[in-house]
């Protein structure tokens, strides 16, 4: 990292809350761009497992979950529709649909490791 980089670093770790708060929106104002867009594109919801009890132990592990598309960044919209295409065997319209309708569920009752999987082919 530059010097200049990590003299901002520093004084970054020094700001109040209230202050980074105010940063951010400065941030945000000055360069029109949105902190909350990046990020956490889609979670992985606990799925009912089959044959489950509802009220059942709180030690189970969940084995079955869906994957949701909650929210991306406007500039990765074909990208994900591309990924999603893939993931569902959809349509080019079936899927412009489920990325225009977040949050959705792209994949319902699918194992951990495939909604990681499912997970990471999206944030790519």
């Amino acid at each position: 990292m530059s010097e200049k980089t990590e003299t901002i670093i520093e004084q970054l770790k020094t700001l109040t809350l209230l202050e980074a708060s105010e940063l951010v929106e400065k941030i945000e104002e000055t360069f029109g761009v949105d902190a909350s867009s990046g990020g956490g594109m889609m979670m992985m919801a606990a799925g009912a497992v089959a044959g489950g009890d509802a009220g059942g132990a709180g030690g189970e592990e969940k084995t079955e979950f869906d994957v949701v598309l909650e929210k991306f960044p406007a500039d990765k919209k074909i990208a994900i529709l591309k990924v999603v295409r893939g993931i569902t065997g959809l349509g080019l319209k079936e899927a412009k649909e489920i990325v225009e309708a977040v949050p959705k569920v792209i994949k319902e009752a699918v194992a951990k490791s495939d909604a990681e999987d499912v997970k990471k082919q999206l944030e790519e």
